[in-house]
């Protein structure tokens, strides 16, 4: 079993992965692999999440759990018994609970000896990069964007025969 977040990058069972990606990277990378449907799958939110109405959640083994505080996470975290854990974090969650990163991390930790877990934020931040800390791997995909380049290069003008606007010599007077 793996979840494939880009061509040729994929996340394996026994891993604690820290992923900051764009949203629909990581929501067309859940939808897109059929296999987890399979497994049992928990995703867990904070007080708010950004992908969870755009992830199929046909499956019946797909099951959701909420943290409004940093305490009720790691108590979720300590009942885990799911094949692949996906944390969507919250950065609220520890505004004045900074204590709870390092307990967290390790439980985070600790879930990875059995399941694929995935601690997932569109961006970074400070409680983030905490809890990466002691992640397996740490994986930033950054949006492509496409560059509108002019088609004419001046390659292109000289097999075509044709001259770039403006100034071409430099002139001296």
């Amino acid at each position: 079993m793996q979840i494939e977040i880009r061509k040729g990058l994929a996340l394996y069972p026994g891993t604690f992965n820290a992923v900051i990606a764009p949203e629909n990277e990581i929501i067309a990378a859940i939808n897109s692999n059929t296999d987890l449907q399979r497994f049992l799958f928990l995703y867990i939110s904070g007080n708010y999440s950004r992908i969870l109405s755009g992830i199929n959640r046909q499956s019946k083994n797909f099951d959701i759990r909420r943290g409004f505080t940093a305490h009720q996470l790691l108590t979720i975290l300590r009942e885990v018994g799911h094949t692949v854990v996906f944390v969507e974090h919250d950065p609220s969650l520890f505004d004045n609970a900074f204590e709870m990163l390092q307990p967290i991390a390790d439980a985070l930790k600790d879930i990875a000896r059995d399941a694929l877990v995935i601690l997932y934020t569109p961006s970074m931040d400070r409680s983030f990069s905490a809890l990466a800390q002691k992640a397996d791997h740490y994986i930033e995909i950054v949006p492509v964007e496409v560059e509108q380049y002019p088609l004419r290069t001046s390659r292109l003008m000289r097999q075509h025969g044709l001259r770039p606007s403006g100034q071409t010599t430099l002139e001296v007077s």
